[in-house]
């Protein structure tokens, strides 16, 4: 059984927020990615389009999700499905930070407004 302890946890960095990766297939998964988001307040979203059903939980604070047009407010313990082919943007408009925690299956890919496409490395 792999166990992934905190201080093991891979850490990325990505339009000023923070990816805490644990479960990856270089950490034993073999279906599943899941990681930590922090997002700072005051961070703004980056629309991107998933390939991958991706299912974010609010763990702290509160975030706003913007998801194939439709925006809506989510707070601790509150938790949005995003399917694939989805476009999604969370941002942080508020006055705290906020943390979630996103489970979505491996091979993730995320395209940007520009049309370029990201794996990105918490998710592979």
């Amino acid at each position: 059984m792999p166990v992934i302890r905190a201080s093991e946890a891979a850490v990325h960095e990505m339009h000023g927020v923070r990816f805490v990766s644990y479960a990856k297939p270089a950490t034993g998964s073999k279906e599943l990615c899941a990681w930590r988001v922090e997002i700072p307040a005051g961070t703004p979203g980056v629309a991107h389009t998933v390939s991958r059903e991706e299912i974010l939980h609010v763990l702290s604070g509160s975030l706003r999700f913007t998801v194939d047009g439709r925006t809506d407010t989510l707070a601790a313990g509150d938790t949005a499905i995003v399917n694939p082919g989805a476009t999604l943007t969370v941002e942080n408009p508020g006055d705290l930070p906020a943390a979630m925690w996103v489970t979505t299956s491996v091979g993730l890919e995320a395209v940007l407004a520009d049309g370029s496409r990201v794996t990105p490395p918490w998710a592979r």
